[in-house]
């Protein structure tokens, strides 16, 4: 059993920057981040392999996030830049040991969820 701690989440006007943080408690080959807004499917955000060669982003980031990992503290991050509010989500942290190229019905473990407001 993985444990996922999330953090960094919060209220943001638009055009602003939130950092989010995910810890394991184990190391995992492939992490990442989806999120979900109220009425909507949970949907894709990031992820990224354990070596950092494979890298994803869903279609709608077009550049404004990057995600990153750092394996000495079993931990991920996605910086968020030029937020939006249909940005508006609780997003959760998630882990695979096959791909990083996630899917939600292909998801080990998900986090708690951290909930990003994005204000007009």
């Amino acid at each position: 059993q993985v444990r996922l701690v999330e953090s960094g989440g919060g209220l943001v006007q638009a055009g602003g920057s939130l950092r989010l943080s995910c810890a394991a408690s184990y190391s995992v080959y492939a992490m990442g981040w989806f999120r979900q807004a109220p009425g909507k499917e949970r949907e894709f955000v990031a992820a990224i392999d354990y070596e950092g060669n494979y890298i994803y982003y869903g279609d709608f980031v077009k550049g404004r996030f990057t995600i990153s990992r750092v394996n000495a503290k079993n931990a991920v991050y996605l910086q968020m830049n030029s937020l939006k509010p249909e940005d508006t989500a609780v997003y959760y942290c998630a882990t695979s040991g096959r791909q990083a190229l996630m899917v939600k019905e292909d998801i080990d473990y998900w986090g708690q969820g951290i909930q990003v407001t994005v204000s007009s």
